[in-house]
């Protein structure tokens, strides 16, 4: 039996972010359920999660451990102060990220959400060089096309246009590296073998600005929300040599390849590069509770415990940070990833969904694709003076088929829950063929 669908009129208070508004009062969008890899939307119907939500449900939905451990937390203790104070679950969840995460990062500090822990890096990076009597560093690094959420630190290091232009100036002192997406890398499966030399651009900016000016470069290992765009081989390895060379924090933004999307808990492992810290979110409690997390070496930790007890060690915090319901989802998120060996089975079933993937090359206006773990990308030839029209037209067909993509510009971003089975892979890869197909 279908579902109340609601009417325009029901949405007129809701103001909904990063969308095509009047689409949805015109004909609303409505998910209402959601188990293992489906919605139910209003109508009754059956969609295929081909993005994990928004890169957060990486265990699939509705869970029973997350569930459970939900609602035994909010009978217990449903909110703790975070300032000077603290809770059992927080310190045990602090301790599971630091076992997860590449050797030498071994502290924990809370935030609500993947914008919140860029902003929290990037105040930690300056605070922490002012620490260590380096006050002149200040100067932040981001990257064309990066992601790195919605607050002014984050979109000031951001590299995507629209996120910018609308919000006046951005915050001082802020340089960008070129971004990795070169024609010589098209149609590659996995990590390209061009391009590693761009990070020796950092060099260039070190030498315009002086390396004594510069406190971080923030980077994602994959650029996820610009249209998935994978490192050149080398290229991370590069910026870390850079980094340390001249004293420069290396902040690696893992809020979408965070907790098993590329096969390993975080992507710092998985390109077999250290950064002094780590920005999460997402799948730290499977898209369930806002939660996000910034992980820190002991050197940037110790750098601000050598005061007086009684005196404030970083002027820096929220209300919920580590809040007792949002730590137990995340605990109870970890131990489901654990439990069902979900990070490995993305490494076992990614050559699947690379294959799949690919098998798209030859349909209509597709002129790229790119992959890595669970994480695919299809870029489309714009239409001439209408750039995104045709990837928004291609999500509206393909949710009337039954599968549920992101666009990006002309770019349709897949990356699926990571219990995603090759019958399910087959039905949103082969539905989006048809969806291509059928594109003017």
């Amino acid at each position: 039996m279908a579902l109340d669908r609601p009417t325009p009129n029901d949405l007129r208070a809701f103001w909904m972010p990063f969308t095509a508004n009047r689409q949805f009062k015109q004909a609303p969008r409505m998910l209402v359920e959601a188990d293992g890899m489906f919605y139910t939307t209003s109508d009754g119907r059956q969609v295929l999660d081909g993005t994990a939500g928004l890169w957060c449900c990486n265990a699939g939905h509705k869970r029973p451990r997350i569930v459970e451990a939900i609602q035994k937390q909010a009978s217990e203790l449903d909110y703790a102060p975070a300032f000077q104070m603290g809770h059992p679950k927080a310190f045990e969840l602090a301790n599971r990220l630091v076992d997860l995460a590449p050797e030498g990062i071994d502290h924990a500090f809370f935030t609500n959400s993947g914008s919140e822990s860029v902003e929290t890096a990037l105040k930690i990076a300056i605070a922490y060089h002012r620490a260590r009597g380096d006050s002149a560093r200040t100067r932040l690094i981001g990257r064309e096309r990066g992601y790195h959420g919605v607050n002014f630190g984050g979109i000031s290091v951001g590299g995507i246009v629209n996120n910018r232009r609308h919000f006046g100036a951005m915050l001082a002192g802020v340089d960008h590296l070129p971004h990795t997406h070169i024609p010589e890398n098209r149609w590659t499966k996995g990590q390209p073998e061009h391009g590693a030399h761009l990070a020796d651009d950092l060099e260039r900016i070190v030498a315009l600005h002086g390396a004594d000016t510069i406190a971080a470069v923030i980077v994602e290992p994959v650029a996820g929300s610009t249209g998935v765009l994978i490192p050149p081989k080398g290229y991370l390895q590069r910026l870390r040599e850079i980094a340390t060379k001249h004293g420069i924090l290396l902040i690696f933004d893992e809020v979408i390849t965070g907790f098993g999307r590329l096969g390993s808990a975080f992507g710092a492992q998985h390109f077999d590069v250290m950064p002094d810290m780590i920005t999460c979110a997402k799948g730290l409690t499977n898209g369930v509770i806002p939660m996000g997390a910034v992980l820190t070496t002991g050197a940037i930790h110790d750098a601000f415990m050598q005061g007086p007890e009684h005196l404030i060690e970083l002027f820096h915090g929220y209300t919920y940070s580590g809040n007792p319901i949002a730590s137990a989802a995340a605990l109870a998120t970890l131990e489901t990833y654990r439990e069902d060996a979900l990070f490995e089975r993305c490494a076992e079933i990614a050559p699947y969904w690379e294959e799949a993937v690919h098998s798209l090359k030859d349909r209509r206006h597709v002129i790229d694709i790119r992959n890595m773990g669970l994480i695919g990308a299809v870029e489309l030839e714009p239409i001439a003076g209408a750039p995104t029209q045709r990837a928004f037209a291609a999500f509206l067909k393909a949710y009337e088929k039954g599968i549920l993509i992101r666009t990006t510009g002309d770019i349709i971003a897949m990356s699926p829950p990571l219990i995603i089975e090759k019958a399910h892979i087959d039905q949103l890869i082969g539905t989006l063929g048809e969806v291509l197909d059928s594109l003017d």
